[in-house]
């Protein structure tokens, strides 16, 4: 999507995007990081505004891709 954010949304994804990142395991995956990022995105772009909600869902996402 073309999706423009506010600068203070960007801010919120950001730091969402970085704790979801520091709560992985070691080693860290590019795949996983792409997951991450890509669940924040679309779900700051559906509206959420809690960095915190969208770190759990950007995981919660990735465990459900790990099962496939």
């Amino acid at each position: 999507s073309n999706a423009s954010f506010a600068p203070e949304v960007i801010e919120i994804m950001t730091a969402a995007f970085e704790a979801a990142v520091a709560a992985l395991p070691e080693p860290i995956h590019l795949s996983h990081i792409d997951i991450l990022a890509e669940s924040i995105l679309r779900t700051a772009d559906s509206g959420e505004r809690d960095a915190a909600a969208l770190e759990r869902i950007a995981l919660m996402e990735l465990r459900l891709a790990q099962r496939r």
